[in-house]
């Protein structure tokens, strides 16, 4: 006969697998869809699961109760959230982990530590110690990173004298605190020790995402998704739960990884993003000042639409402002009559473009926009010189060549799309202001550069209108 221990480790296997498969799915454009029924059944058996070995039936009401408030809150944000908010909610999410890791790990310090002794205790000790520390790190990074994603924090960092030494004490205090907790947990003093270094570990996260630049928003998103799934697994260690330990190490290291990845398309270096304070360079050209460079050339509906219609090859790079204005569906319809015209048209994405990895992949999805006409910038940077029209959507940052030109500016030395080489770039934008990065962008004063300013929803229907 099968045991219930029996069938909550074969669903558990069941669902880890089905969180890998899930991963695989998300690395791919056209798989994404798949990956993410594959991580929503992997995680409804892993609840069931976990209920039926777990959780004992008198309580069955509390956890019902949590459950349908969760799913509530959860429906709720899903329906209001609009796209451009997506960066924000994920911060939240982040956050949210964050804070149960550390309530989790109070809990099993208070609950369960009496029940233990020796090298078991030293054990138990550490997990929670760990988990409590990456679960405060997570929840305030997190904080601060939604305050900067939604605007009610400055994308200017906050760069303190000294704070890589600051940094540096912290860590240090972090391990004293650590050693004075193990030591006193035995004799029943270890919480004011866990304290201290709970307040430690939130200062640190505050001050790592205070002290990074608006530019840099996207690998911070990415770095706080990776410290959300060490915390996980920090609680599968405390809770003794496998499913929780290689779920939260799989998040982990994909967002590391993930990390990583971009941390090399923009040109930074990996262990700045952990010390927290890149991207933070003070430019003092006028670029960097936001002064203007000299004069503009604006451009009309018709005049863009004939521009375009006169080209053989046309690239469409998208930007935070595409997913402010709600235009992707607009873009999509243009680029059909395009095609439908005989002109190659693609799309140029970068990876820092909006407020998240993969924003603008998820806007041109959502519009179906064919997946196979989407380029990354490492496909696509060497073919501008070849491009009839570049249309610059709501993008600011990604397309600077002061990036290349003020190495000591916040963008300094970042990748961008090289859009000024083609022919002419068309630059959608409601007005001169700067980008995320607070730095003015050369490229709007150059001689094959139109400025078409307006919300690029309405500016596109006209261009959609007049094609």
């Amino acid at each position: 006969m099968i045991s219930i221990q029996g069938v909550v480790t074969g669903s558990y296997i069941i669902a880890i697998v089905l969180f890998i498969l899930a991963l695989g799915g998300l690395s791919n454009q056209e798989t994404a869809r798949r990956g993410n029924w594959y991580g929503i059944i992997g995680m409804a058996i892993a609840l069931v699961a976990t209920v039926i070995g777990f959780v004992k039936p008198e309580t069955y009401p509390i956890l019902l109760a949590a459950l349908v408030i969760g799913a509530s809150i959860g429906l709720f944000a899903a329906h209001r959230i609009q796209m451009t908010q997506m960066p924000e909610l994920v911060a939240v999410l982040h956050s949210l982990v964050g804070i149960a890791a550390v309530a989790v790990g109070y809990a099993n310090f208070m609950g369960h530590g009496g029940q233990l002794s020796g090298i078991e205790l030293t054990i138990h000790d550490i997990e929670t110690y760990i988990g409590v520390l990456i679960g405060a790190v997570t929840f305030s990074g997190s904080v601060i990173a939604f305050g900067k994603l939604s605007g009610r924090i400055g994308g200017t960092p906050l760069t303190l004298p000294g704070r890589h030494w600051l940094n540096l004490g912290l860590l240090i205090a972090v391990f004293w605190f650590g050693y004075q907790f193990v030591l006193g947990s035995a004799a029943g003093a270890g919480m004011l020790p866990l304290l201290i270094m709970t307040a430690i570990a939130l200062l640190f996260g505050i001050h790592m995402v205070m002290a990074i630049g608006g530019a840099d928003m996207p690998v911070v998103v990415s770095m706080l998704n990776s410290y959300s799934g060490w915390a996980a697994a920090a609680v599968g260690f405390m809770l003794g739960n496998d499913l929780l330990i290689v779920t939260g190490a799989l998040v982990g290291s994909s967002g590391a990884i993930l990390s990583y990845i971009m941390c090399r398309a923009m040109n930074r270096k990996f262990l700045s993003v952990i010390a927290g304070g890149f991207g933070t360079g003070g430019g003092t050209s006028a670029a960097a000042s936001g002064e203007q460079e000299g004069e503009i050339e604006a451009i009309d509906s018709q005049e863009t639409a004939d521009l375009l219609n006169n080209a053989k090859e046309v690239m469409i790079i998208p930007g935070y402002g595409m997913a402010v204005a709600q235009a992707q569906h607009v873009v999509n319809e243009i680029t059909k009559v395009l095609r439908g015209k005989g002109i190659n048209v693609r799309f140029g994405i970068h990876p820092v473009a909006g407020r998240m990895p993969g924003h603008m992949n998820v806007l041109l999805a959502e519009a179906k926009v064919p997946y196979d006409i989407v380029y990354e910038l490492d496909e696509i940077n060497d073919d501008f010189p070849n491009i009839d029209v570049s249309v610059v959507i709501g993008a600011n940052d990604i397309v600077n060549p002061s990036a290349q030109t003020d190495l000591d500016g916040p963008i300094g030395g970042m990748p961008v799309l090289e859009c000024w080489k083609g022919e002419t770039t068309i630059v959608l934008k409601r007005s001169m202001a700067t980008g995320y990065a607070g730095v003015q962008n050369p490229l709007f004063f150059k001689d094959n550069t139109r400025m078409l300013f307006g919300d690029a929803k309405d500016t596109l229907d006209a261009v959609f209108k007049a094609l």
